[in-house]
């Protein structure tokens, strides 16, 4: 067998063990319930400069836990201008989910996380300051579902991001 498709062979069976890890979701948000987010607004229009909302916003008091919702590996943790203070961890499915405006972060880069393991705090950085304090929280796929992909303003995104609050809905700990 040749060293291209071993290789191929390798990566393959890499996509398929991420597929097949199950994904347990919890509220990301300490003590966070239904009344905490708008049931409406994944993908609102117009807002802002990211034209299209592409997430939820949890709203709680500044300072409470960010809990990593699923198990996953931080693959980034930092601060970004619009996100501000922000941290990324790569889940099950292959699914990068994304919690933005924390006040601290309290988790390291490459480190493995649980799902309800503190990874911040709910803030108002980046181009939330000003706002109500809250958790922005999107889940990305890095496979592309196309059957989602509708005529909506930037619709064929939704190939990528996802309905987290489909999954906050129906969370364990909600």
């Amino acid at each position: 067998m040749k060293l291209k498709s071993k290789i191929l062979i390798f990566l393959l069976l890499i996509v398929i063990c991420g597929m097949i890890i199950p994904q347990k979701f919890s509220m990301p948000v300490e003590n966070g319930t239904k009344r905490d987010y708008n049931q409406k607004s994944f993908w609102y229009y117009p807002w802002g400069k990211s034209i299209t909302h592409k997430g939820v916003d949890i709203f709680a008091k500044s300072g409470t836990n960010v809990l990593s919702s699923t198990i996953g590996l931080v693959i980034y943790e930092g601060n970004l201008k619009s996100g501000g203070n922000v941290v990324l961890v790569l889940g099950p499915k292959w699914r990068l989910h994304y919690y933005a405006h924390l006040k601290t972060i309290d988790t390291k880069r490459f480190s493995f996380v649980r799902r309800g393991e503190k990874i911040g705090s709910v803030g108002d950085t980046g181009n939330a300051a000003g706002k109500p304090h809250h958790l922005h929280y999107s889940i990305v796929t890095l496979i592309p579902y196309p059957w989602l992909k509708d005529d909506s303003r930037q619709g064929w995104r939704k190939m990528l991001y996802l309905n987290p609050i489909e999954y906050l809905n129906n969370a364990e700990n909600i």
